[in-house]
C-alpha cells in the first residue's frame, strides 16, 4: 500500500515482526498477511470554524487485521498524524490484542490537526463529520474506536451520538472510553497507567525486587503517565521524576504525587513545581533509577542515547518509545525492556471490558475492573517472560513471538492460510 510503509515507526514494527517470525518459524503466508493492513481509509473532513469559514482536515482509519474478532483501536488528534503512523499503530493493536488473549483485531485512526487550536464547538463539528465519514466502516461488531492522544471521553460521546443518530437507535458499544453516564466502564480512565504499574510490579518481581521504595522516572504526565504515577505512588514506589511538554522535574527523595497532580490541574504543566529541580526530558531519560517509564510519544530512546540509559527496567507506556536498534543495545547491557504491546495493554483490556458490558447491559464495579485487569496482564507478562528466558530473546521479540503464534493458529483454524 502506497504511503503505509514510509514511517520509521512502521519499519520498526515490521522489523520486530520479521525477527520474531523467524524465531517461531511463522508460516510465510501468515507473515505476508500480517505485514500489510487489510484496509486503509483516508477521508477529508470538513469543519465549520467559529469565524464561519470551512477548513478541510485529513482523517484516517486503518483496519489492520480481524482474524481474532472486530477491529479495535484508538483515534488520535495530533499534527503529526499520517497514514503510515496510523498503519503502524493499527498493526501494534493487532499484536497487542493477540498477546493479551483478547477476541479483537487491530485498528487505529486519527485526524491531522492541532486540537488545542480548536474551540470546543469546532472540535465537536470536526468529530461529528469524521464519524459520519466512518459510519460504513465502524460499529459494535465491526470496528470499535477509543480515545488516544488528543481525544477524550467527550470525543467518544460525540461519536456515539452521531453514529446512533445515523443508525436510528442508541448503540453504546460502537466506541469505548465513553463517560460513565452513557455506557462507559468504571476504571477506564486510569486503566493504561494502572496496567503500566502491574507490568512494573511483574518486571521487578522477575528480577527479585519489589515495587515498594523502588525509584521510578516517568516521561510524560498525561493520561498514561499521570495515572501510572498516582497508582505506583499509592503502592509505595518513589516517583523521583516526571515530565511533559514543558520539561521535567526531579526530586531524588520522591515527589508528592497528589500535590503535583493538583499543581498540574492549576498550572497545566509540571514546569515550575516548587518542590523539585527542573530538568529536561532528555536528562530524565538518563537518570539512575530502578524503573524508567517513557509514557509520551514514540522514538525517544534511540541508538544515540541508549548507552546513556541507567535504569534497570524500561516500561514502554507509550507506543514505540524505544527503537529496535536501541532495544538491541539495551538487551546487551542486560536492561529489561517491557514492550508497548504488553506494557500499555491496560487501556485496551478495559476497553474490551467496556465493550462487553455495553453488549450485555451489565456493569461492573471499579474493584471488579481492576481485579480483572490484573488477571489478564499478569499471565500475559508471565508467558512473555518465560518465552524470553527459554529462548534467550529480549522481551520485545518474545512478546511479538507469543502474539504471532496465536494469530497463526487462528488463521489456520479459519482456513486463511
Amino acid at each position: 500500500m502506497e504511503g503505509v510503509t514510509s514511517s520509521h515507526l512502521y519499519r520498526n514494527v515490521i522489523k520486530t515482526v520479521e525477527t520474531a517470525g523467524q524465531i517461531v518459524d511463522l508460516n510465510g503466508n501468515a507473515l505476508r498477511r500480517l505485514e500489510t493492513p487489510r484496509r486503509a481509509i483516508t477521508v477529508s473532513v470538513p469543519c465549520r470554524m467559529d469565524d464561519g469559514t470551512v477548513q478541510i482536515f485529513a482523517g484516517y482509519r486503518v483496519q489492520h487485521n480481524q482474524t481474532l474478532g472486530p477491529f479495535k483501536g484508538g483515534l488520535r488528534y495530533h499534527p503529526s498524524v499520517n497514514l503510515s503512523e496510523v498503519a503502524a499503530l493499527a498493526a501494534l493493536m493487532t499484536y497487542k490484542n493477540s498477546l493479551l488473549g483478547l477476541p479483537l483485531g487491530g485498528a487505529k485512526g486519527g485526524i491531522t490537526v492541532d486540537q488545542n487550536s480548536l474551540s470546543k464547538a469546532e472540535l465537536e463539528n470536526l468529530t461529528r463529520n469524521f464519524t459520519t465519514e466512518l459510519v460504513p466502516f465502524i460499529g459494535p461488531d465491526k470496528d470499535i474506536p477509543a480515545p488516544d492522544v488528543g481525544t477524550s471521553a467527550q470525543t467518544m460521546a460525540w461519536m456515539l451520538d452521531t453514529y446512533s443518530k445515523e443508525s436510528g437507535y442508541c448503540q453504546t458499544g460502537v466506541v469505548t472510553g465513553k463517560p460513565i453516564e452513557i455506557g462507559g466502564s468504571m476504571g477506564r480512565e486510569a486503566a493504561t497507567g494502572l496496567g503500566v504499574v502491574f507490568c512494573t510490579m511483574s518486571a521487578l518481581e522477575a528480577l527479585g525486587r519489589e515495587l515498594k521504595d523502588s525509584t521510578i522516572a516517568i516521561q510524560g504526565f498525561g493520561k498514561v503517565g499521570m495515572h501510572a504515577a498516582i497508582e505506583a505512588h499509592k503502592l509505595g514506589a518513589k516517583i523521583v521524576a516526571v515530565s511533559d511538554v514543558s520539561g521535567g522535574i526531579y526530586n531524588p527523595e520522591g515527589l508528592n504525587v497528589p500535590e503535583l497532580v493538583e499543581y498540574v490541574e492549576d498550572n497545566k504543566v509540571v514546569n515550575g513545581y516548587p518542590s523539585a529541580k527542573d530538568i529536561t526530558n532528555e536528562e530524565l531519560l538518563e537518570l539512575k533509577v530502578d524503573v524508567l517509564a517513557p509514557c509520551a510519544l514514540d522514538g525517544v530512546i534511540t541508538s544515540d542515547n541508549a548507552d546513556d540509559i541507567q535504569a534497570d527496567i524500561i516500561i514502554e507506556g507509550a507506543n514505540g518509545p524505544v527503537t529496535n536498534n536501541a532495544s538491541e543495545i539495551l538487551f546487551k547491557k542486560k536492561k529489561l525492556v517491557v514492550p508497548d504491546i504488553l506494557a500499555n495493554g491496560g487501556g485496551v483490556i478495559v476497553s474490551y471490558f467496556e465493550w462487553v458490558q455495553d453488549i450485555v447491559w451489565l456493569f461492573w464495579t471499579e474493584e471488579e475492573v481492576r481485579s480483572k485487569l490484573k488477571s489478564v496482564m499478569d499471565p500475559a507478562f508471565k508467558k512473555v517472560w518465560e518465552f524470553s528466558q527459554k529462548e534467550g530473546q529480549d522481551m520485545r521479540t518474545s512478546a511479538m513471538a507469543v502474539s504471532l503464534k496465536r494469530l497463526e493458529q487462528a488463521m489456520k483454524l479459519r482456513g486463511l492460510l
